[in-house]
This record gives structure tokens, sequence and C-alpha cells, in this order.
């Protein structure tokens, strides 16, 4: 059975509401994925917008999800570190990031921009990164370690 990523906020390549961006109350949608492989110790989570003017932007950066954890609830806190010791990264820019936890979609009026919120299945912890790790960190990080990758992808247009 595939590694899969879906929401009941919407379904993949639909219009993300309203409620989840920056025109709304930019809260996180709720996430679940179902048959990660066995050897999953944890996952890290990347959302970004490769359609963004200046290059790809990214909005959410989340890494060490334990490896039981099958969802994310919505609204998820803009802090460093959840409960379940997940930690969260600098996101919103493209090579410059000064915010944690999930930042939705705001692009500049104009034709629908695509989200992707991809799930990485990890053999490890993710534990060398610097204090304030950002995509790049992670995504170096991860080399080696992916078993598996699932994606969602949601669209927005202003």
């Amino acid at each position: 059975m595939p590694f899969t990523l879906t929401s009941v906020a919407f379904k993949e390549g639909t219009s993300i509401p309203m409620k989840y961006t920056g025109e709304g109350p930019d809260i996180s949608p709720e996430l679940q994925w179902d048959n990660p492989p066995a050897r999953t110790v944890s996952f890290a989570l990347i959302m970004d917008d490769p359609d963004a003017p200046p290059g790809t932007w990214v909005h959410w950066v989340l890494y060490n999800l334990p490896a039981e954890t099958r969802s994310l609830e919505e609204n998820i806190p803009k802090v460093e570190r959840l409960p379940s010791g997940a930690k969260q990264g600098l996101c919103w820019g493209v090579d410059s990031f000064d915010r944690i936890g999930y930042h939705g979609p705001l692009p500049p009026p104009g034709k629908p921009h695509r989200y992707y919120f991809k799930l990485y299945a990890l053999e490890k912890m993710l534990t060398e990164l610097p204090e304030e790790p950002t995509k790049f960190d992670i995504e170096q990080a991860m080399q080696g370690s992916i078993l598996a990758e699932a994606k969602l992808m949601g669209t927005y247009q202003r």
C-alpha cells in the first residue's frame, strides 16, 4: 500500500480554503497520512510554493515528528517545539527566513499558485542541525535517510 498524505480541508489539486491562508486566520490545515515504511523513525514536513515570482517560497518546516504520528491537527501553534517533541524551523521566504510555524498562501494577485505539502518518512531523527534550521538545512540533514515521500498539492489565487 502506498504512503499517502491527505487533508479534510482540501483534496489533491483543489483550492485551499481562505481559512488556511494569509487572507484568512492563517491556520494550518489538518493533515493525515497512512502506510509509512516499517523502518520509519521520524517524519519531516515541508510546505512550499514553486510558483512564487522570486523563486520557491517556503511556508512551513516541521521535523522530528515521532514515527507513531499519523496526523496533524488543525491550527498547529507557531512555536519552535510541539508537545510531541517535533520542532518547527524557520520559513516564510525564498532565501531569508524569520518566522516559525505555518504561514499559509498569500500570493500576489494573478494566476493560481501551487502549494506542495511534502511529508518525508525518515530512518532517523534529525539531530545535526543549526539552532534555527531552514528548509535547506532539513533537506541536507535528510539526505540518505528518506525512506518514502508523500505529497499533497493545493492551489490558491488572489
